[in-house]
């Protein structure tokens, strides 16, 4: 049997080890507010990420409830701040340890294919970012719509939001700033800010959103409230304005 040459072997080998997708050690950053009732639910569903060796951190904005004592033995690194998702995730980024960040909204749930489909996007890039499509949990047509129509949106407008799961190599998020500190719409200014570095990539895989506030306070309602805050922000009005409109409406809990 003939042996093949000892540069063949190198070659082939090399060859090898560029085309393997290297993991890369992935920090799931949540900000957590008075969830009590379902942050243990939640952090269950991402123990799977810590055994295969990246981290999560969960950072609470001031809970006045149990939030806190029970995402402590469920993630890798606990951080109390002030209130506020802007903040709470800096905080969380500036104490993370991965390549790649994972800001992640309690209501989320990733899919789970998304470890993989992140390994593969971060093979041989330098700088980048980006979001998953989203799926909202309620069944009905609505709901398809409304969840069609905002991945749709997000893919023409290169504008991510927080229920999309957004990603970002650390080395970006720190030389863009991390999240402005203001008071809503941190994570649509903070894709304004990436956006002019590099567009963001679109995963077609599907993380799960919670409905809550759509069956709460009404699809019609919730839809023009946001697409009101949405359009107030762009015009320039201030998100400590806005604030106070959204925490009036009751649509959503910062």
């Amino acid at each position: 049997m003939a042996v093949p040459p000892a540069k063949a072997v190198v070659a082939v080998a090399r060859s090898a080890v560029k085309s393997m997708v290297v993991p890369r050690l992935i920090s799931i950053i949540i900000p957590v507010r008075n969830e009590a009732s379902r942050v243990a639910m939640a952090l269950a569903q991402l123990q799977v990420w810590r055994q295969r060796g990246h981290e999560i951190i969960v950072v609470d904005g001031a809970s006045t409830d149990a939030s806190a004592a029970i995402a402590a033995p469920l993630c890798d690194r606990l951080i109390r701040t002030t209130a506020g998702r802007a903040a709470q995730m800096n905080a969380g980024a500036a104490l993370a340890r991965g390549e790649l960040l994972l800001f992640l909204h309690l209501d989320t749930a990733l899919p789970s294919e998304a470890g993989a489909a992140l390994d593969t996007i971060g093979a041989g890039l330098g700088d980048y970012w980006g979001r998953f499509d989203v799926r909202l949990d309620a069944p009905g047509p609505v709901y398809r719509i409304i969840e069609s129509m905002m991945n749709w949106r997000s893919r023409v407008t290169g504008i991510a939001t927080g229920d999309q799961a957004i990603f970002v190599s650390r080395d970006l998020f720190n030389r863009g700033g991390g999240f402005p500190r203001i008071a809503l719409m941190e994570d649509i200014a903070l894709s304004r800010v990436l956006g002019s570095y590099v567009q963001p990539i679109c995963l077609s895989a599907r993380v799960t959103t919670s409905t809550r506030r759509w069956q709460r306070d009404g699809v019609a309602a919730t839809i023009l409230k946001m697409w009101c805050l949405r359009a107030a922000f762009f015009i320039g009005v201030s998100p400590d304005r806005l604030l106070a409109l959204y925490d009036r409406s009751a649509t959503l809990t910062p």
